[in-house]
């Protein structure tokens, strides 16, 4: 495991102090998890972002949007559920869903 240095103002080190007390973890524990979080976090946002871009450039193309609603409407009700079941049940769930 790699190891880091960090400068923290004291009110946030103070803050840290008293939530690893309250666990009964270690600092550097309660740290590491409050950063896994957050780049959890920011790689979603950058995920449905591109999928926001993704569908303004499909509604400013007529024909894509025609086709995608076409498509939409073909997996509608029990043909979603049913594409949606067989990729969960060929895929690693331990990998994330959005790559």
């Amino acid at each position: 495991m790699a190891a880091i240095s960090l400068r923290l103002p004291e009110d946030i080190e103070a803050r840290l102090t008293q939530e690893a007390q309250l666990e009964g973890r270690p600092r550097s524990e309660v740290a590491r998890e409050a950063i896994v979080e957050y780049l959890v976090q920011r790689e979603k946002e950058r995920f449905l972002a591109e999928i926001v871009a993704a569908a303004q450039a499909l509604a400013a193309d007529s024909m894509a949007s025609k086709e995608s609603l076409e498509l939409a409407s073909d997996l509608a009700g029990e043909g979603l559920a049913a594409i949606t079941e067989a990729e969960n049940a060929a895929g690693d769930p331990s990998e994330k869903w959005w790559k």
